[in-house]
């Protein structure tokens, strides 16, 4: 279950110290959503804003709970995942800091749609549904990032549909990789990497196969220099290798 642990948090204050013993600093405009809210939208959403402490694997939305709110993963990593009619676990997508969830079943005033498990000790800010739609209808910044937004994860699902009906296995990781893959900003020359690399049990889960299949394909990539592995992400030496793959090349 997840602790109880909340803190209000100011903007340019760290957050009142959870009962035992942390004392969390978060500063709103470093959160993406509210990155261009004025002054006075900033006080309102100070005032409302709690954190709430996670441990790994607890539940932190519930599939078929209430939109009570818009949540924003602080630190740590989250998996969205949906429960099949055999009671699988279906990854969806991992969350990173700075992102946000629970947006859908808050605009449509409807239940969660899927679960969103703690892969790691997370920290989240709650934001509650009151003050989270009155930005939304008030604050050109934070309507426009949303709708970027929803368009975006539009695509993204329909890309992770596309990926779902390839046959082969080799060429749905493949194709899993380069999804995933991000270039990082201001670094002209950089590689695309694949931030926070999900394990290959959870690769798995997402595309639909086993581990040991996730983990030979990888290995090939490995082997052949397409791809290295540093800590938690994955680096693509070779993009054009890696893309020629999912053509079928």
């Amino acid at each position: 279950m997840a602790s109880n642990k909340e803190a209000t948090i100011p903007d340019n204050q760290p957050a009142a110290p959870a009962p035992e013993e942390r004392q969390v600093q978060v500063h709103l405009r470093k959160i993406p959503l509210l990155s261009e809210l004025n002054d006075e939208e900033i006080i309102r959403v100070k005032s409302e804003l709690r954190i709430r402490q996670h441990n790994k694997r607890d539940i932190v939305l519930q599939k078929g709970g209430s939109g009570d709110g818009l949540l924003f993963l602080l630190s740590g990593q989250l998996q969205v995942i949906d429960i099949t009619e055999d009671g699988r676990a279906i990854g969806l997508r991992m969350l990173a800091p700075g992102d946000f969830f629970g947006e859908i079943a808050l605009i449509n005033n409807s239940t969660r749609s899927a679960s969103v498990v703690a892969m790691t000790e997370v920290l989240v800010a709650f934001l509650p549904a009151p003050t989270a739609m009155h930005l939304f209808s008030h604050s050109p910044s934070v309507a426009s990032q949303m709708l970027k937004h929803l368009a975006q994860k539009i695509q993204r699902d329909s890309e992770f549909r596309a990926l779902l009906s390839i046959n082969n296995t080799a060429k749905r990781i493949y194709t899993y990789l380069v999804l995933m893959q991000r270039k990082p900003g201001d670094q002209p020359g950089a590689q695309p990497v694949v931030e926070n690399l999900p394990t290959h049990q959870d690769i798995a889960n997402m595309i639909n196969t086993s581990r040991e299949t996730v983990t030979r394909a990888l290995l090939t990539l490995v082997q052949q220099g397409i791809v290295q592995k540093d800590s938690h992400r994955l680096i693509i030496i070779k993009p054009e290798a890696l893309q020629k793959l999912v053509q079928g090349s």
